[in-house]
Protein backbone atom coordinates (compact mmCIF):
# COMPACT_ATOMS: atom_id res chain seq x y z
CA UNK A 1 0.00 0.00 0.00
CA UNK A 2 2.59 1.86 1.01
CA UNK A 3 4.55 1.44 -2.58
CA UNK A 4 1.29 2.65 -4.19
CA UNK A 5 0.85 5.55 -2.28
CA UNK A 6 3.99 6.76 -2.86
CA UNK A 7 4.08 5.81 -6.83
CA UNK A 8 1.24 8.24 -7.14
CA UNK A 9 2.11 10.87 -5.34
CA UNK A 10 5.42 10.45 -7.74
CA UNK A 11 3.91 10.57 -10.73
CA UNK A 12 1.54 13.06 -9.65
CA UNK A 13 4.46 15.78 -8.89
CA UNK A 14 6.08 15.01 -12.03
CA UNK A 15 2.77 15.47 -13.62
CA UNK A 16 2.54 18.94 -12.20
CA UNK A 17 6.08 19.45 -12.88
CA UNK A 18 5.59 19.45 -16.19
CA UNK A 19 2.69 21.61 -16.43
CA UNK A 20 5.08 24.76 -15.17
CA UNK A 21 5.95 27.61 -17.12
CA UNK A 22 9.42 28.33 -17.61
CA UNK A 23 9.16 31.27 -16.66
CA UNK A 24 10.23 32.57 -20.12
CA UNK A 25 8.15 35.40 -21.90
CA UNK A 26 6.40 33.84 -24.83
CA UNK A 27 6.30 36.44 -27.91
CA UNK A 28 2.96 37.25 -28.96
CA UNK A 29 2.05 34.78 -32.08
CA UNK A 30 -0.70 37.76 -32.97
CA UNK A 31 1.55 40.76 -33.27
CA UNK A 32 3.53 38.58 -35.75
CA UNK A 33 0.95 38.46 -38.11
CA UNK A 34 1.91 40.76 -41.19
CA UNK A 35 -0.35 42.76 -43.10
CA UNK A 36 0.46 40.22 -46.37
CA UNK A 37 -1.12 37.55 -44.42
CA UNK A 38 -3.99 39.43 -43.49
CA UNK A 39 -4.42 40.16 -47.48
CA UNK A 40 -3.91 36.44 -47.83
CA UNK A 41 -7.82 35.67 -46.24
CA UNK A 42 -10.11 35.04 -48.94
CA UNK A 43 -12.85 37.84 -48.89
CA UNK A 44 -16.15 37.18 -48.55
CA UNK A 45 -18.45 37.44 -51.48
CA UNK A 46 -21.23 39.93 -51.64
CA UNK A 47 -23.85 37.70 -51.31
CA UNK A 48 -22.58 36.29 -48.26
CA UNK A 49 -22.03 39.34 -46.46
CA UNK A 50 -25.68 41.03 -47.48
CA UNK A 51 -27.29 37.53 -45.92
CA UNK A 52 -25.26 37.80 -42.38
CA UNK A 53 -26.41 41.49 -42.24
CA UNK A 54 -30.14 40.26 -42.30
CA UNK A 55 -29.12 37.73 -40.22
CA UNK A 56 -27.93 39.67 -37.80
CA UNK A 57 -30.99 42.01 -38.42
CA UNK A 58 -33.73 39.11 -37.87
CA UNK A 59 -31.85 37.79 -34.68
CA UNK A 60 -31.89 41.56 -33.50
CA UNK A 61 -35.41 41.42 -34.25
CA UNK A 62 -36.70 38.28 -32.47
CA UNK A 63 -34.10 39.19 -29.15
CA UNK A 64 -36.37 42.38 -29.33
CA UNK A 65 -39.60 40.45 -29.14
CA UNK A 66 -38.09 37.85 -26.88
CA UNK A 67 -38.67 35.28 -29.29
CA UNK A 68 -35.34 34.22 -29.98
CA UNK A 69 -34.88 30.55 -30.62
CA UNK A 70 -31.41 29.14 -29.47
CA UNK A 71 -31.00 27.79 -32.59
CA UNK A 72 -30.96 30.82 -34.61
CA UNK A 73 -28.87 32.17 -32.36
CA UNK A 74 -26.43 29.55 -32.70
CA UNK A 75 -26.49 29.81 -36.87
CA UNK A 76 -25.79 33.43 -36.20
CA UNK A 77 -22.62 32.88 -34.15
CA UNK A 78 -21.27 30.03 -37.02
CA UNK A 79 -22.11 32.39 -39.65
CA UNK A 80 -20.53 34.89 -38.00
CA UNK A 81 -17.18 32.32 -37.35
CA UNK A 82 -17.39 31.24 -40.87
CA UNK A 83 -17.33 35.17 -41.96
CA UNK A 84 -14.14 35.51 -39.51
CA UNK A 85 -12.52 33.14 -41.53
CA UNK A 86 -13.50 34.23 -45.08
CA UNK A 87 -15.79 31.00 -45.99
CA UNK A 88 -18.26 32.45 -48.14
CA UNK A 89 -20.33 29.14 -48.69
CA UNK A 90 -20.72 28.12 -44.79
CA UNK A 91 -21.55 32.14 -43.95
CA UNK A 92 -24.39 32.37 -46.73
CA UNK A 93 -25.45 28.61 -45.65
CA UNK A 94 -25.84 29.32 -41.57
CA UNK A 95 -27.11 33.21 -42.51
CA UNK A 96 -29.81 31.79 -44.16
CA UNK A 97 -30.78 29.36 -41.21
CA UNK A 98 -30.12 32.06 -38.69
CA UNK A 99 -32.80 34.37 -40.72
CA UNK A 100 -35.44 31.82 -41.12
CA UNK A 101 -35.39 30.57 -37.46
CA UNK A 102 -35.66 34.02 -36.22
CA UNK A 103 -38.63 35.09 -38.57
CA UNK A 104 -39.94 31.40 -37.60
CA UNK A 105 -39.78 32.37 -33.85
CA UNK A 106 -41.54 35.92 -34.57
CA UNK A 107 -44.11 34.10 -36.63
CA UNK A 108 -45.12 31.43 -33.47
CA UNK A 109 -45.69 34.43 -30.95
CA UNK A 110 -49.05 34.83 -33.39
CA UNK A 111 -50.01 30.98 -32.88
CA UNK A 112 -53.36 30.66 -31.33
CA UNK A 113 -52.81 29.25 -27.68
CA UNK A 114 -53.45 25.28 -26.91
CA UNK A 115 -55.47 24.22 -24.17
Amino acid sequence: MRNTLITITTFGLLLLGGCQSSGMAKPDSSAAATPAAEAAKPALSEEARQALAKAEADVKEAKTQKSLWTTAEDALKKAQEAAAQGDSAATLKFSKSASELARLAVAQKSYPLTK
